[in-house]
Parts: structure tokens; sequence; C-alpha cells
């Protein structure tokens, strides 16, 4: 599992280490391996040419060591200071004495423009809002150079606490980070910023306790994932219930079905108007249309998917004992204080559109502040929250855990239905026997995984996705 830690985690973390290391020494830890991904980055270093920009932080002496390395190493290096009276000292030095050089801002876009790599030191981690005047004409003309960026720690003018960006940001190709990996590092819009992340061990000490965000790995999936012993029926296996589905949009619950079987639960009860859509398709979906109340047992709900204006359905199920995944229409049709109310796991799964019209904004700010709308969510409705979208964020029920990053996905992913097949498939694990969030992250991961699939550089409609999910789950398996 990948962790990433706030700012104010990782300064502590970093005081601690000092005061047990020779003065200086964490700083060559970072500047050796920022010299090693350069390297790595231009394939021949001698020759090569290199524009450092320099803020006043530990960045900027992180930036200059690594140039001096490479200075070492036969690369022409030259350090751009956007504030030379405090540039770090040692670093400017070390940069001279190899043969580095250092100029200020005059010209230094006709550098950028001919050199094979840029390195952002500009802002360190502490860094808050945009790009100052005088640094954002060096970020424009890096980006239209033909240079490779790397940034240092972070991409200049970002968040790295929150995801966000608020003015103008650096855009790298490569992020070699120190330590741990940063929130910001991991959610959009900062993530789209920061090109590749690599992680440099310089050894810190990090608390558990203190954990921002989570990225399930393969093997963590894997643990999560249900089994079935040798005396296991189908009853025991979990059988899930999906209410979706209506005249208008019939193939939301054949979807919604279809992600449900394949999700680990021995058996769907399907409760709607599309039964007959739902049977034509799969033949061993258990139907009913007595509503969700006489539906028969099940160990989750999914309720919501196409499921138009269908207010009673959603009520029924909110008002049962087991876990309820809400989706869709389910999300518009919810009585706040019935979710609140609940004392079973509720998993609401929303894209950027519904969240803001939960949270009473613009589609714009939750997509701009991901990590914040999620945990507000959660935190207002009691509930686990499944926030869509070119970061897939989950966040406990209160919001007050760390919140799970989903690494999987491909932007092929963004097409009609195929969060009805996550629903489906979410709320199977939820009748397995997951607990809300490990149902969430599990599905969330696997759904990913199956468009890549299924995708495979070409468009991918949600029923190849549905199709791929036991492809993804033997993968995470093997």
């Amino acid at each position: 599992m990948r962790t990433a830690y706030s700012v104010e985690t990782v300064r502590a973390a970093e005081r601690e280490l000092m005061a047990r290391l020779p003065d200086g020494a964490l700083m060559q830890r970072a500047a050796a391996g920022l010299a090693v991904a350069c390297a790595d980055l231009l394939g021949r270093v001698y020759g090569s040419r290199v524009v450092l920009l320099v803020g006043s932080g530990d960045n900027g002496g992180d930036a200059l060591y690594a140039g001096a390395r490479l200075a070492r190493r036969g690369a022409g290096v030259a350090a751009v200071l956007l504030n030379p009276e405090r540039a770090h000292a040692g670093g400017l030095a070390a940069l001279r004495q190899a043969g580095g050089r250092a100029t200020g801002v005059d010209g230094a876009e006709e550098l950028i423009e001919r050199a094979d790599l840029v390195v952002d030191g500009i802002v360190g981690i502490g860094g808050k809002g945009g790009l100052r005047p005088d640094a954002a004409p060096l970020a424009a003309a890096a980006r239209r150079s033909r240079a490779a960026v790397v940034a240092v720690d972070l991409p200049s003018g970002v968040d790295v606490d929150t995801g966000e960006v608020r003015g103008t940001a650096l855009r790298a190709d490569l992020t070699v980070t120190f330590g741990t990996h940063k929130p910001g590092l991991l959610i959009d819009p900062a993530r789209d910023y920061a090109g590749v992340v690599r992680l440099v061990d310089i050894g810190l000490a990090l608390p558990n306790d203190a954990v921002e965000l989570e990225a399930l790995q393969h093997a963590d999936v894997d643990l999560l994932l249900p089994s079935p012993a040798a005396e296991t029926d189908k009853y025991r296996r979990g059988v899930v219930g999906i209410a979706a589905g209506s005249a208008r949009y019939p193939g939301a619950a054949v979807l919604a079905v279809a992600g449900a079987l394949r999700g680990g639960a021995g058996a769907v009860r399907y409760v709607g108007p599309a039964a007959d859509a739902v049977i034509a398709r799969f033949p061993e979906t258990l139907v009913s249309d007595r509503g969700p109340k006489k539906a028969g047992r099940v160990q989750s709900w999914v309720v919501g998917p196409g499921a138009g204006d269908d207010a009673a359905a959603v009520a029924e199920v909110l008002a049962t004992d087991v876990p309820v995944l809400l989706d869709a229409d389910g999300l518009r049709l919810a009585d706040a204080d019935a979710v609140r109310g609940r004392t079973a796991p509720t998993l609401m799964t929303p894209h950027a559109g519904e969240a803001a019209a939960l949270l009473g904004v613009s589609r714009e700010e939750v997509e701009g502040a991901r990590l914040a709308s999620v945990r507000e969510l959660a935190g207002r409705y009691a509930a686990t929250v499944l926030l869509k979208g070119s970061t897939t964020l989950v966040a406990d029920a209160g919001g007050t855990g760390p919140v799970r990053v989903n690494p999987t996905g491909t932007p092929w992913l963004a097409t009609a239905g195929s969060g009805d097949v996550l629903s489906g498939l979410a709320g199977s694990l939820l009748a397995a026997g997951l607990p809300a969030l490990d149902a969430a992250s599990a599905a969330a991961y696997l759904h990913g995984l199956s468009a890549r699939f299924a995708a495979d550089g070409a468009p991918v409609g949600a029923h190849d996705v549905a199709e791929g999910i036991p492809d993804a789950w033997r993968d995470v398996r093997s």
C-alpha cells in the first residue's frame, strides 16, 4: 500500500531525523536521489544542458546540490535564481565549484528554450497558491521548450496537502518526491501537473496513525476479496439486492446487475420495472415485482441507478438494516436525515456533479477540491463516500480517517453506464461481508483495472467493463 502524509507530519519527521544526522546530510540524501533521477531521464549526462529554477527554500538547495552532481558528470548546468539574496548558500557554492553557473531571471527564458532538462526547485512543500508573477513566465517557457521538466518534491504552484491548483503551476514530466508521497501528488488536479512520480527514500520515520491518503495495490486488494470455502452455498456467499432502472433507463438495471453478478456475492435479487431486460440478459437473476420490502432476504442493497423518480423504493431500502449503496437518482431522492440515521453502513457513490448538488456548490468547486469535498460529504451524511472521477476517492463514514485514492482506471472509463457497473460490483462486495470502505476501495480498483484491460487503448463501453471484471479479479489474485 502506498501512503501519503501531510506537510506538517513530513516536516516533523524531517526535524527528528535532522537532529540525529550531521548538518546538511538529509539535503544531500535528497539531492543524490534527485540527481540519479535526472540522469536516468537524460540518458546521457555528459554534454547535456540543464537549467535549474531555484527559489529560496530547501527545494532550491536540493536542486543546486543535484545540479552540482550533474555538472561533475559533464553537464552544462545553469541556475536561475529567483531570489539571489536568499538562495541556499551551500548549494550555490557547490554548484559553482563543480563548474556550474548562476544567473538572474533576465535571459532565463532563452536558457530554458535551449535546455535538455529543466529542474523545478522554485517552491517547497509549504507553498500556497499559484506561482508568483516572476516565476510564471519561467513555467510557461519550460512547457514551450523541448526540455524534460523534473519537479523537486512537488510541482511549484500546487497545494501539496489538498491537490488543489489555485493559480499558475508548473507542469512536470517527472516529480521526484522525498521520504513519502504527499496527497497532492495522487489527487487531481495537482496529480496531472506531477507527471510520473518517483519516491526517494531518505530515511524518514513516519507514524502509522497520521496517514492522510492510502492507495491500495494488488496485494492489498487480494487480501480483501472474498473466497468461497468448500461448505459455502450461494446464501452464505451473500445476496445483493438491486433496486434500479426505469422505463426510460432499463439499461442501468442491466449494467448494475452485471456488475453485481461478478462481484463475489452468491446471488442477485432484482426489483424494478426492468425485470424483462434483466432476465433476458442474465437468467440467473432472482426477480421480484413486489418492491424492496417484499423481495426476500438480502445482505446488501444497491438503489438508484436509472431509477427516475421512484422515491418510495429508495425510502424502503434506507429503512432496512443491511448495508446500502446509494447511487445516481438514489442520491437525489434519499432523505438526508434517513441516511444519517441509519445504523447499518451506507455507501454513497456520486460523481462530481452529484456531489456538488449534495453539497450545494458548483461542480467546478468539487473538481478543484476533491479531497475536501469527499471528506465533507462523508461527514455531513455519516456515510462512506466514493467520489468518482479522474481520481476516485473513498472516505470512511464521518470523513475522519485516511482517504483512499484509486490508482487504477483509464480516461476511457468516462462512458455512460460505467458507474452502474461499479455500483453493482461494490454492492456485491458489501453483500459478501466487506466493510463499506473496503468494498468501495476494492470495487473501484477492480473496475478501473477491468476498464484498462477492456479498452487496451481504444474506446470501451460499460458492458465491456463488466465483462472484464473476472480478468481483473484473476490478475489481482495471480
